[in-house]
């Protein structure tokens, strides 16, 4: 769930260890009961999230990192022509042999979004980028590569981790090695990012926030809602200035 530059001056914007790791997960990934559990509790609500705030039907969408395609086939569920993008070949792998199980349309493609945005910039009404920004080396850089694939009026929708007590707390020390809910390593406390930091990167890319929302995960019952704690898990929404699709 990571992206490249397109730039051969740069170094590559992802880790390789990070990459292999998620790969290696790809085969359960739609398992509702495997390693990805919390990500199907999470899925309804990042979906409603973006509904809310942005008109999926008729929509060009892209998912930036989209693992084994959760979220992609549920918004193309809602309408939208959806791009789910990746750096995994085993994860796009997946993605494509699920798309010929559920019939939902969706163009996987293996590639960096800072290629695609050189190659497609201002090409869709709603980016989204969820659980991806804390496992790349240069974050602000895929903001500013979102960015630049939205349209004028369109809307980046980002889900992260907070870098709070709170956070390694639950989502490390309780999820990876207390409750075993997530396989250990999948996180690194470093890389957690508080929204003001978010919101400078945001403002950087000439995107203006519209919101941010905490969501809760309850293990016990599986089950995630929108909350107004921003202290662990958070939602956030931005829009590029200018008349466009959306609400």
């Amino acid at each position: 769930m990571t992206s490249s530059g397109s730039d051969p001056r740069q170094p590559p914007n992802f880790r390789q260890a990070e990459l292999d790791k998620f790969g290696a997960l790809a085969g359960r990934w739609w398992d509702p009961d495997g390693p990805q559990k919390p990500l199907h509790a999470l899925n309804p609500v990042r979906l409603a999230y973006v509904a809310e705030r942005a008109l999926l039907a008729g929509a060009e969408v892209l998912d930036v990192g989209c693992g084994g395609g959760l979220l992609s086939e549920a918004m193309a569920g809602e309408g939208a022509r959806v791009t789910g993008i990746d750096l995994s070949a085993e994860l796009i792998r997946i993605a494509r042999l699920h798309r010929l199980e559920s019939g939902i349309e969706v163009d996987y493609q293996e590639t960096a979004v800072e290629s695609l945005a050189a190659a497609r910039p201002e090409s869709f009404d709603v980016v989204t980028c969820m659980e991806m920004l804390e496992h790349v080396p240069d974050p602000a850089a895929i903001v500013a590569a979102c960015a630049r694939l939205l349209r004028p009026g369109g809307r980046l929708f980002v889900s992260t981790l907070n870098r709070t007590p709170a956070a390694f707390a639950l989502a490390i020390v309780g999820a990876e090695y207390v409750a075993g809910l997530l396989p250990r390593g999948t996180h690194q406390y470093r890389d957690f990012i508080r929204p003001s930091e978010l919101r400078r990167w945001l403002q950087d890319a000439g995107l203006e926030l519209e919101d941010v929302s905490g969501m809760a995960y309850a293990p016990w019952r599986n089950a995630a809602r929108l909350s107004r704690r921003t202290d662990v898990n958070y939602l956030a929404c931005a829009v590029r200035p200018g008349a466009g699709h959306g609400r």
